[in-house]
């Protein structure tokens, strides 16, 4: 793999927070859900919490990259 591309784990890594507050919205939000209502009662609260977490995926991945192509192209050794 080319040293300028960023790897899954890199990114995995980088999210690890991000994932864990994911997991623990998407929990509260079924758990406080009615009985017999949990898909209506949870399905905003999940989604605006994926939503967040897309951006901030997306967003992480686009830093790891930019800094693995700055690195490599202002390194004080690169010839």
């Amino acid at each position: 793999m080319d040293e300028k591309n960023i790897t899954p784990q890199e990114l995995k890594s980088a999210l690890k927070e991000d994932i864990d507050l994911l997991v623990e919205k998407t929990a509260e939000a079924i758990n406080k859900a009615q009985p017999g209502r949990i898909i209506n009662d949870s399905e905003e609260s999940v989604r605006d919490a994926s939503a967040e977490f897309r951006k901030r995926l997306y967003q992480k991945a686009l830093d790891l990259l930019q800094n693995k192509q700055l690195q490599e192209d202002f390194s004080p050794s690169a010839q």
